[in-house]
């Protein structure tokens, strides 16, 4: 497995490029990842949505109307591809795959698992690849996602953090901004936070 990233927009959005066998999934393609997706994938077969925020998904369209590739976002997040609820001027997607609560795919024989960490949207989930996390605005590293915005809720993150503070084992986690963490690393953060909810 091969992962590429880049921060995108206004707001430094990590766009992930996961390349297994020579088969490249899109995650999070922000504001302006188009380019940088064209020039880094060579056979790409989806686009994987962690949360419907316009700085993830700003790409959606155009990143599936070019590679005629099927868009997967979590189910209870769908509505914002179209509603824009930031009224950012986000260019309007369609999920091919409204993807259900703690689902699993398989994708050209890779397991890919949305685990749904509700709080800083009513969908947000953490896309597990192998032992790989891409958390979207869930966790970062030492830090958490916002529950401050427009259908965020502070008592579905505590349970949440709650939830993933049960796994026993370790995780790289690539997350929506910021550096890379592991799930070990960052149990003593998500701790406190739950203080602070």
């Amino acid at each position: 497995m091969n992962i590429k990233f880049k921060p995108m927009g206004q707001y430094q959005t990590n766009c992930y490029i996961v390349t297994i066998n020579d088969k490249d999934i899109i995650i999070d393609p922000g504001v302006d990842a188009f380019d940088w997706i064209k020039q880094n994938t060579t056979n790409p077969i989806a686009i994987l949505n962690t949360h419907g925020h316009f700085d993830h998904v700003w790409s959606n369209q155009e990143v599936k109307e070019y590679f005629n590739i099927p868009i997967y976002c979590p189910k209870d997040d769908c509505f914002m591809l179209n509603d824009d609820p930031f009224s950012q001027g986000t260019p309007k997607s369609v999920a091919d795959f409204e993807v259900s609560s703690d689902e699993t795919i398989i994708l050209e024989d890779t397991k890919i698992t949305f685990h749904h960490f509700a709080g800083h949207t009513p969908g947000c989930s953490a896309i597990e690849i192998g032992d790989n996390l891409f958390s979207g605005d869930f966790i970062f590293k030492g830090s958490i996602g916002r529950v401050d915005f427009p259908y965020s809720n502070p008592d579905d993150m505590k349970n949440s953090i709650n939830k993933i503070l049960l796994w026993k084992d370790d995780f790289t986690i690539y997350p929506g901004h910021g550096e890379a963490t592991t799930l070990v690393a960052e149990k003593s953060s998500l701790t406190a936070w739950l203080n602070y909810l």
